[in-house]
């Protein structure tokens, strides 16, 4: 009997208001990282109509300029013009960030806690997925969102569609069949623009430029897409939605597909396992996948604050996999340290690479500072499981 089911996925782009607070945490992260590998951050960003309000913890030996960080980091998402709800050079600016709680830096601070190794700076459990249907090793409603907010800010900043916004969202539904994907049923875009540009060329604009380059050959005759629905978009941004960081956590994973811990990334430094975990967990599912271990792969992990080992690791593959799971499971542990410290020095995350990733998705993009979505262990865990080409 074949299975079929639709599975929706959604993304935004970098000027929706959560995107832009996303934006300034990471920035501020990187700036701090640049002069302080061994900066302590955990920065929030609030931005409603003409504000933007920063807040957060820092330890550092390095300093950074948060009003200018803001003004252009706006500039960069395209908000010069206040049409759009905010621009860079008018907007205010609220700062408010203190040391790091003493209580949670000793759980960190290797040899300074009840455990002497670098714990975890948080309890809780982070989710790792990968899946065979794309050649990201992603789920395809995702990646198909993703290229389509990516396309949105590409015709904007090049002048092919004239009069659109920096905010915008995408959403995709895709078929599936007997759990591969078949073709898409559903395309939402809402984009921002100017009033005077009229609703309908804007749709047939989209329509040429945007949808069809991305998922064209995924449409047929009944595709349906709706494209500004409620018939109007010209109130957006921080005026239109109050933005908060974190609040886009399905967005920059794996859009819906697979769990979530519920801990977000943008502004924390990597001795946050909400966000080092998260990326060692892609990795090994990653790795699982491409080894041939498994056509889909969910991995979970757990810590206790302050405890270096985690708590838990659970591999599941959902009926997938070529050999045990409970094999695999150990695998992970021979081939992989889950550890905090040995995860940021076996991805090197000291690294002032985080504001690239707040955009578009954390997993399944092709740049060498990903280092959590090479498949450089596959080998490694196929050996270990004994499974022969």
């Amino acid at each position: 009997m074949v299975k079929t089911y639709t599975v929706t996925s959604e993304s935004v782009t970098e000027g929706h208001p959560d995107k832009v607070c996303d934006q300034i945490s990471d920035a501020v992260l990187d700036g701090l990282l640049r002069q302080d590998p061994n900066s302590r951050v955990a920065v929030e960003c609030l931005t409603t109509t003409g504000t933007v309000h920063v807040a957060g913890e820092v330890t550092t030996n390095g300093f950074v300029d948060v009003q200018k960080i803001v003004r252009e980091t706006l500039k960069d998402i395209g908000y010069t013009n206040p049409e759009f709800g905010i621009d860079c050079e008018d907007a205010g600016v609220w700062v408010s960030l203190h040391g790091q709680s003493p209580d949670i830096s000793q759980g960190v601070t290797e040899g300074a806690g009840d455990h002497k190794e670098q714990g975890a700076g948080d309890q809780g459990m982070m989710y790792g997925y990968a899946s065979d249907e794309t050649e990201e090793l992603m789920p395809l409603p995702i990646i198909l969102a993703h290229k389509l907010t990516m396309r949105l800010a590409y015709v904007r900043k090049a002048g092919v569609i004239e009069g659109i916004g920096p905010d915008g969202k995408s959403q995709v539904t895709v078929l599936y069949e007997d759990d591969a994907p078949l073709k898409v049923t559903d395309i939402v875009i809402a984009q921002q623009h100017v009033d005077k540009k009229s609703e309908e060329v804007l749709k047939e604009e989209i329509q040429e430029h945007v949808i069809k380059p991305i998922c064209g050959k995924y449409m047929d005759e009944d595709t349906n897409v709706h494209i500004n629905a409620t018939g109007r978009f010209v109130i957006g941004g921080p005026e239109g939605d109050t933005g908060v960081t974190g609040r886009k956590i399905i967005v920059d994973t794996y859009g819906g597909v697979g769990r979530h811990g519920g801990g977000a990334f943008s502004g924390k430094d990597p001795s946050k396992v909400d966000r080092s975990a998260a990326y060692m967990a892609r990795h090994v599912a990653k790795n699982i996948v491409a080894a041939g271990l498994a056509k889909r792969c969910e991995v979970q992990v757990s810590y206790a604050i302050g405890v270096a080992r985690p708590t838990n690791v659970n591999v599941q593959c959902f009926g997938t996999a070529k050999v045990p799971e409970k094999k695999i499971q150990e695998a992970v542990l021979e081939v992989f340290d889950l550890r905090p410290r040995a995860i940021i020095e076996y991805l090197d995350l000291k690294r002032p690479i985080y504001t690239k990733t707040t955009n578009y998705g954390h997993f399944g993009r092709k740049d060498p500072d990903f280092t959590w979505e090479k498949t450089n262990k596959a080998e490694e865990l196929k050996e270990a499981c004994g499974l022969d080409d």
